[in-house]
């Protein structure tokens, strides 16, 4: 890729990674963030928060599984054990578009809200069927939906859904107009490491097949930040893909994350071509493989053995094999002649 079209894809990349973390102009009306026990949406879910509070947006935190209210959140509403529709009431009379308000308001309009979801799971579970009701009536021009799926959990259907319909999973991902997989960055960084030494990649957590083991150690290099895989399905139904590090910010309730592609990273940089990226793949060794211009141009002026006779003698011919007998050589009179 050409620089300037490097620095232009990376510029686009980043812009559209913003664009989607700040929801401006209804970029994404349904968020799915898919993570796993070894990395958890958390920073990414606080970094929403942080930017919906910024931009002056009422934050509705509807809880499954988190039990204190968090920072930045103005509305926390308790799901568990409750009715789905009950819950839709419940959110709906805190985010209730405007009376007089259309659709065209909404980019006008300064109170806009932000409905965190913690766990899709409870709800995929108990009643699958009513995801799509649930979406639906509480996603409006003025309201954005950021919801957390966790992969690792085992979801136990009820006995009334047909093996034949689509995985609760599935019917997320196909609804969601943005899907963020996170993982963490150290382990990342390790895999690649094996890959580039030809190494069996290391695994954590439940891939590590141990009795008893659900989450690799902590090693403190957690802390450094997480990849996080955008997939961004536009109106016209093509899919933007990419994969950046975010890194939290150190200030509580800041949303001063740095933000960066995954392929800037010196493990994850492209590779150079043969020749000229000869010493960046030997930096490890202790000499030098490459060849100076000198010993180039002295290689392409050899003549290798033979060259004369292959272009000469018995061109087009087919060619002919010379031979010349020395003195220790029999000459057998049976042999074809030479």
């Amino acid at each position: 890729m050409a620089p300037s079209a490097q620095t232009h894809h990376r510029s686009h990349s980043l812009l559209l990674f913003q664009k989607l973390l700040n929801l401006r102009d209804s970029a994404s009306p349904l968020t799915l963030i898919l993570d796993t026990l070894e990395q958890g949406a958390e920073p990414l879910v606080q970094e929403f928060i942080s930017r919906g509070k910024l931009a002056r947006s009422k934050v509705l935190f509807v809880s499954f599984t988190t039990v204190r209210k968090p920072h930045d959140v103005d509305i926390f509403i308790k799901a568990r054990g409750k009715p789905v529709a009950a819950l839709i009431t419940d959110i709906t009379s805190h985010c209730a578009p405007p009376k007089g308000q259309t659709p065209k308001d909404a980019a006008t309009n300064c109170q806009r809200f932000l409905i965190v979801v913690d766990s899709l799971n409870p709800l995929a579970s108990k009643e699958p069927h009513a995801l799509p009701l649930f979406f639906g009536s509480i996603i409006n021009p003025f309201a954005s939906l950021v919801a957390v799926y966790h992969n690792d959990v085992p979801l136990v259907l009820p006995r009334t859904v047909n093996e034949y319909e689509p995985h609760p999973l599935t019917l997320l991902s196909h609804m969601a107009t943005a899907i963020f997989r996170v993982s963490s960055l150290y382990q990342a960084v390790e895999t690649k490491r094996a890959q580039m030494r030809s190494l069996r990649e290391p695994e954590w957590g439940l891939h590590e097949g141990r009795e008893g083991v659900l989450v690799g150690l902590w090693t403190g290099h957690q802390a450094e930040g997480l990849v996080v895989e955008m997939e961004m399905r536009r109106r016209s139904g093509r899919a933007v893909a990419e994969r950046f590090i975010l890194s939290p910010s150190t200030q509580k309730g800041g949303a001063g994350a740095s933000l960066s592609l995954l392929s800037d990273h010196p493990l994850f940089a492209p590779q150079k071509d043969a020749e000229g990226g000869a010493e960046g793949e030997m930096a490890d060794t202790t000499f030098k493989l490459g060849l100076t211009e000198k010993q180039r141009s002295d290689r392409e002026g050899i003549v290798l053995p033979y060259f004369d006779a292959q272009t000469e003698v018995g061109g087009g011919e087919g060619g002919r094999i010379l031979y010349d007998m020395g003195r220790e050589d029999d000459f057998d009179d049976e042999e074809d002649e030479i």
